[in-house]
């Protein structure tokens, strides 16, 4: 059994560097014990200061898209020039199948070697809402580490993608040519939130098909109306195979983030961002209190039996729920 660390432990570790310190403060932010949670809390106050310093970048993206190959790559081309990179991933199917994620991490076994990157699976349990709050803790963790890149991929779809929307820079959507099925496919609301749109596995000949693709991607993007940043999101194409197009979108990325900065654009981005997680763990915090409460628990399963049967209105079940965990 590890020893436990004390919070200058861990402090000084993760301040150094320390990759098994990293990975096991990163645990201990995962932890539902109430004395972990505590000692989570110190740490991150106490580096708090040394966060906030590198460039957070959500990657998404449809089924088959090659999402691992694609961050291996970039992943790569970031390491190459000397950049710290850190992969968190969000996997809300990992309830069910507690970890699929380390499928991905496998997958990605050049990157996860170099020296200068570092790959965590997501917690494996828990409501999306809470991976939501550990994975924002863990980039913390990971910029006070001295990582200059955090790339946050969505494995799952749906409400992962706005959640790691909520918590970026730059969200960067990952399609496939063949645009007229994806177009009907993807959902309006995340091509909405795309600040680039990279069309993949741009090679082996496909690359008639990739560029009919873009063309289509852009002339969608056209019907999103402007807004107030004056950021007109590009369409680009890339192969992860042969490293084409990869240094365009990193290019992108960079300049997006020097727009965003001498607008004012990027700490207020920040800033409404932190404040969403304020308001986001206060959410869970009281919901979880609600539910945990013994008059709640004891009548909650009677409660919605009725309410599934037709018997009693919804509304009027929620005042009872509520009246019960008021009482005292």
């Amino acid at each position: 059994m590890l020893k436990r660390l004390t919070t200058k432990e861990y402090i000084d570790g993760i301040l150094a560097a320390n990759r098994m310190i990293l990975s096991r403060a990163i645990t201990l932010t995962e932890s539902n014990l109430p004395a972990d949670k505590i000692l989570a809390r110190e740490v991150l106050n106490a580096v708090l200061t040394k966060t906030g310093n590198s460039i957070r970048i959500g990657i998404t993206g449809v089924p088959g898209v090659g999402k691992s190959t694609f961050i291996e790559a970039f992943g790569q081309f970031l390491t190459k020039q000397g950049k710290k990179v850190a992969v968190l991933a969000i996997d809300p199917s990992s309830q069910i199948s507690k970890g699929s994620i380390l499928g991905d991490k496998t997958r990605m076994e050049k990157l996860v070697n170099e020296p200068l990157a570092y790959i965590r699976p997501s917690p494996t349990s828990g409501g999306l809402g809470g991976v939501a709050n550990k994975t924002r803790e863990a980039m913390l963790l990971c910029e006070a580490a001295g990582f200059e890149v955090i790339i946050i991929e969505t494995v799952g779809v749906g409400q992962s993608e706005t959640l790691v929307h909520g918590m970026v820079d730059f969200f960067l959507l990952l399609m496939l040519a063949g645009a007229g099925d994806e177009l009907q496919g993807i959902k309006k609301g995340i091509m909405e939130m795309a600040d680039l749109i990279a069309i993949t596995k741009t090679d082996s000949g496909n690359e008639l098909q990739a560029g009919l693709a873009k063309v289509a991607y852009q002339s969608a993007l056209h019907l999103f109306p402007p807004n107030q940043t004056g950021w007109y999101p590009e369409v680009l194409t890339c192969s992860a195979l042969t490293e084409k197009g990869i240094s365009e979108i990193w290019q992108s990325i960079e300049k997006h983030r020097l727009l965003f900065t001498e607008k004012g654009f990027f700490q207020q981005k920040r800033s409404e961002q932190n404040l969403a997680w304020m308001y986001d763990f206060i959410k869970q915090s009281l919901e979880e209190k609600f539910y945990q409460h013994p008059n709640v628990s004891h009548h909650l399963k009677d409660i919605q039996q009725e309410v599934s049967e037709g018997k009693k209105l919804p509304i009027n079940a929620a005042i009872e729920m509520l009246n019960l965990f008021y009482q005292t």
